[in-house]
């Protein structure tokens, strides 16, 4: 599956030039790490977010987010959203920071 490449150029662009960042291919899209974690990423044009357990049901509750489950199974931790819940580069900047968080609090790789 491909990724929406103006999806990741609106992600790097809010990024900048931190250099903890990283991608990687994973998941049939593309991934971004922080310090080696995942954080979040994009698969089709979706976007996918780590926020942890504690985090999951809350994130569940927002507005165009659901579970992930490309797999068959669900990915508990992992929110989908779809494009709509991050039209406008300030939601997309509150999942990013919610993934970043999360990932922030993991010791790096």
């Amino acid at each position: 599956m491909a990724f929406d490449e103006g999806v990741a150029e609106r992600i790097r662009a809010l990024i900048g030039a931190d250099p903890v960042m990283s991608e990687r291919k994973m998941f049939g899209g593309l991934c971004f790490m922080s310090s080696g974690n995942m954080c979040f990423g994009i698969i089709g044009s979706d976007l996918f977010v780590r926020v942890g357990r504690d985090a999951y049901d809350d994130c569940l509750s927002q507005p165009h987010a659901r579970q992930m489950d490309f797999t068959g199974r669900v990915m508990r931790g992992i929110v989908v959203v779809d494009p709509a819940g991050f039209a406008e580069d300030g939601a997309l900047r509150i999942w990013m920071d919610r993934g970043l968080a999360f990932a922030d609090s993991l010791p790096a790789k």
